[in-house]
């Protein structure tokens, strides 16, 4: 039987080229009822194709037309059947972040690569951590601050001079962003059932903005994080090529 495939792409040129020229040629399923879903773009159209197709059970199949393509596979428009049907699978549980503003208000969000903490003012912010409900740092005078997932450990965290994490480690990483005080601090590993709570010091005169994957609230005072177990994205990589040795390849480069 042929497999059912979703296409989708992001707004680029070469990604909108890219869909006219697979869609012609292995026809275009509805998302809904696919085997599998074929996302067109950079990492970051890859990421909002698994945030918005997180309740689908069709796999998501990245094929690069940005630029890093770190999720991403080599663009083809040959044997993409047979591509698919010998692909690997590896499953990724996002982190659930809940953040609470200086007005009141409360705003949750979905983060597959990491939630950052980031200073929105002048000066340096000030958080407090606690790690399952234990203050672990009482004070991390900083420009920011993030939790990663394996997935993400490549990304913003080893920006960050952050550790790169293998896919099927069960820990995320804590990494701080130009740590002034405790000086130099980089953070630490901690087991990925672990929930971590920032507490902004001075939100008002040191306002800070919480992000999930792009996503931002600004002028927030706590905010939690957790893994999410419940949502699994399935994401699928050409054999060979998969997140745990693109996550080993790229400690060598």
């Amino acid at each position: 039987m042929s497999l059912r495939i979703a296409f989708c792409a992001s707004n680029a040129p070469t990604a909108q080229a890219a869909l006219a020229a697979l869609t012609r040629r292995y026809g275009d399923h509805a998302e809904d009822g696919a085997d599998v879903i074929v996302a067109l773009g950079g990492d970051g159209f890859m990421l909002a194709t698994l945030h918005r197709t997180q309740d689908n059970p069709a796999p998501v199949y990245g094929m690069n037309r940005g630029t890093v393509g770190f999720l991403m596979n080599g663009y083809s428009e040959h044997d993409l059947p047979a591509r698919l049907e010998a692909a690997e699978e590896a499953v990724i549980n996002p982190l659930a972040m809940r953040a609470a503003r200086l007005d009141g208000s409360v705003h949750e969000a979905l983060a597959i690569n990491e939630v950052s903490l980031l200073r929105a003012g002048p000066q340096a912010s000030r958080l407090q951590i606690h790690v399952d409900g234990k203050v672990r740092m009482a004070e991390l005078v900083c420009d920011g601050a993030l939790v990663a997932t394996p997935a993400g450990s490549t990304a913003y965290n080893y920006s960050a001079h952050g550790p790169i994490l293998p896919i099927g480690s069960d820990v995320l990483a804590l990494t701080a962003m130009s740590a002034f005080r405790p000086r130099r601090w980089r953070g630490a590993l901690l087991p990925k059932t672990a929930q971590v709570t920032f507490e902004v010091l001075e939100p008002e005169k040191r306002p800070v903005m919480a992000e999930a994957d792009a996503r931002a609230v600004r002028d927030v005072v706590r905010v939690d994080i957790r893994s999410e177990p419940s949502v699994a994205h399935r994401v699928m990589f050409d054999p060979g090529h998969g997140l745990e040795e693109r996550l080993i390849r790229e400690q060598f480069v």
